[in-house]
């Protein structure tokens, strides 16, 4: 059998080479081209972000899992305005409204990931933040516990895709060293949406008795018109790729489109919908093996966050003391997930900063538990909460680099997800009512988390490596099936059907 031909597509280049491939497409047209990206497309994506956290904090207590960049959660402002009293919810039915969202999050997330690319993300999201958009207007007209149930579910429904479909779609328009640090920055900035929804709904609530509506109903009623507004610049805005940017010029879209050629060779071949893509990516075994990792980080997020508040309370500091100590740690969480995901993007390179950012919040933990001064035990959340809160973006970013072709893709980054919240849901749960040294079992329980999740990027970086340095040395005979008896391969099938196990793919580790 003849080796394949020398013309097949060019392994991923890295961020030095990349900048040295071409000279028609210099590092300053490419950077300048990049930036433009960074101002039209992020900032959209960050608000739909946003509101989809806004929207969800008005109800309840909200456990951001792996897949929404935490911020301070609370009793809902909704329910602080009274919205359970007037509905005559029962502390039971309110919690199931509170939970459904989440279960109707894991139901939706994988249709729409494999369907983004069919309908079309210009449309699809869009459509989706116009549609949660009315859904949460209507929550301003409920009158009845049925009713909440209805409106939450549908809520879910539509606001389920968005931050995987967010991810990959971003994944479409940066190449693969520069897709940290963009999830990072807009699920970071997201975190913004829990005092603005706090400052929004202390305003909105004066409105009780305005137009026969109570003032919880006018906090959904207004939340839920700027989200239908946002949604509706979508339309208008939103590229379904680079090239139909009407924010790039012709020059940047030639440039984006070599960069990402060169970046992510099997991007000019277009694979088509087959449930094998679904079945190739639930067996890989650096698949499963994140998947665990996001139900570990889900887990440890969403726990922290939502009982944060009352962490910082058992030390003996005020109600109110104790919602302003939170931010300090969420400032600097945000600040070293930020440099984090620069590092990872700069250096090509996913585990070391997933380990660091356990190691943080392993110190975190075990300073808690062995300390019984309360400076030192507050001390210790910032290492807590950076440390977790830094592997929200680090998990799906390598995920997705590692998981082509798009079909694959779109079903890793939802599986990830449907995990992470399934995670959290079970933390928030776990976490104790009453106060004492039973969180205790709760931190040594993260602590184990924690160095499980530390173990696995070690298995997986062991595995990638070795997969890597295979192909490598089996190239000819995984290309063997897509050469024609005259030698030549045939790239597009080779690309689709191998995706990711491509010899010319490397893994990044």
């Amino acid at each position: 059998m003849e080796p394949a031909p020398s013309s097949s597509p060019q392994p991923a280049m890295t961020p030095e080479s990349l900048d040295q491939a071409d000279g028609l497409h210099s590092a300053l047209e490419r950077r300048r081209a990049t930036l433009k990206l960074d101002l039209t497309i992020l900032p959209i994506m960050t608000l739909y972000c946003l509101f989809s956290f806004m929207d969800r904090s008005s109800i309840g207590i909200l456990a951001s899992t792996f897949w929404s960049f935490p911020r301070l959660t609370r009793p809902g402002n909704a329910r602080i305005a009274g919205l359970q009293n007037d509905l005559g919810l029962t502390d039971h039915q309110y919690k199931i409204c509170v939970a459904i969202l989440s279960v109707a999050h894991m139901i939706s997330a994988l249709p729409s990931n494999l369907l983004l690319r069919k309908i079309g993300p210009h449309i699809m999201l869009p459509a989706f933040v116009t549609s949660w958009g009315v859904v949460v207007t209507a929550q301003g007209f409920v009158s009845s516990y049925a009713g909440l149930v209805i409106v939450r579910t549908l809520l879910g429904i539509f606001e389920g895709p968005m931050v995987s479909g967010v991810v990959l779609y971003l994944s479409g328009f940066y190449s693969r060293q520069e897709l940290s640090l963009r999830i990072s920055a807009f699920i970071s900035a997201a975190s913004l949406s829990g005092a603005f929804s706090g400052l929004l709904a202390a305003a909105l609530v004066q409105l009780d008795g305005v137009g026969g509506r109570p003032g919880w109903a006018w906090i959904f009623i207004v939340e839920g018109m700027m989200t239908l507004a946002v949604g509706v610049i979508g339309f208008y805005i939103v590229p379904a790729t680079p090239q139909d940017s009407r924010f790039l010029s012709e020059a940047h879209k030639k440039v984006i489109a070599k960069h990402l050629e060169l970046s992510q060779p099997q991007s000019k071949y277009k694979d088509h919908f087959s449930f094998q893509q679904i079945y190739l990516s639930l067996t890989s075994p650096h698949v499963l093996l994140l998947t665990i990792g996001s139900f570990i980080v889900g887990f440890l997020v969403a726990g922290l966050v939502t009982f944060l508040p009352s962490i910082v309370n058992q030390l003996g500091f005020s109600s109110t003391t104790s919602q302003l100590l939170t931010v300090g740690p969420y400032a600097v969480a945000f600040i070293v997930t930020l440099i984090s995901a620069y590092f990872s993007d700069r250096h090509k390179i996913r585990s070391i900063p997933v380990i660091m950012m356990c190691v943080i919040a392993v110190v975190g933990f075990a300073i808690s538990l062995a300390s019984h001064n309360r400076d030192l035990s507050y001390a210790s959340l910032f290492f807590m909460v950076t440390g977790c809160l830094g592997l929200t973006p680090l998990l799906p970013s390598w995920l997705s680099n590692n998981s082509e072709p798009h079909y694959r893709r779109a079903t890793a980054t939802a599986l990830t997800q449907m995990v992470g919240v399934f995670g959290g849901l079970l933390s928030i749960w776990q976490f104790p009512a009453r106060e004492g040294s039973s969180y205790d079992n709760i931190i040594i329980a993260d602590i184990s988390l924690s160095s499980t999740l530390v173990l696995l990027s070690v298995v997986n970086v062991a595995y990638l490596a070795h997969k890597n340095k295979l192909k490598t040395q089996r190239k000819e005979e995984l290309l063997a099936p897509f050469v024609s008896q005259t030698g030549e391969c045939d790239d597009e099938k080779a690309w689709n059907e191998l995706g990711d196990r491509h010899p010319d793919f490397v893994y990044i580790l």
